[in-house]
C-alpha cells in the first residue's frame, strides 16, 4: 500500500470575502475528490481572504499509480484560472 500526501497552499486574488473564498475553494474540492476519489481537506488559514491551504490524501497499491495521481491534481488545479500555487509539498509513503 502507498500513500501519498500533498500540501498545496493557493493565493486567491479575486477574493473580497471569507463568503468569496469558501465558494471557490468548494468548487476545487468538489471537482478533485470527485474526479480522483481522494481525501481532501482546507487545513490552514481558515480565516484569510486570499489564501488557502489544502490537505490531499491519495492511497493505492502501486507508488507510480499515487505519484500520476499527485501530478495530475497539482495540474488540475493549476488550471483552475481563480487561484495560484504559492507553495507545494509531498510525500510518498
Amino acid at each position: 500500500m502507498t500513500v501519498g500526501v500533498l500540501k498545496i497552499t493557493l493565493l486567491i486574488p479575486g477574493s473580497r470575502s471569507l463568503k468569496t473564498k469558501r465558494q471557490i475553494v468548494r468548487s476545487i474540492k468538489e471537482k478533485i475528490k470527485g474526479k480522483f476519489n481522494i481525501s481532501i481537506a482546507e487545513v490552514g488559514d481558515q480565516d484569510l481572504w486570499q489564501r488557502c491551504e489544502l490537505g490531499i490524501a491519495a492511497v493505492n497499491s502501486s507508488r507510480k499509480l499515487v505519484e500520476s495521481m499527485i501530478d495530475k491534481i497539482i495540474n488540475n488545479i493549476e488550471l483552475n484560472g481563480n487561484v495560484r500555487i504559492i507553495d507545494c509539498q509531498r510525500e510518498i509513503l
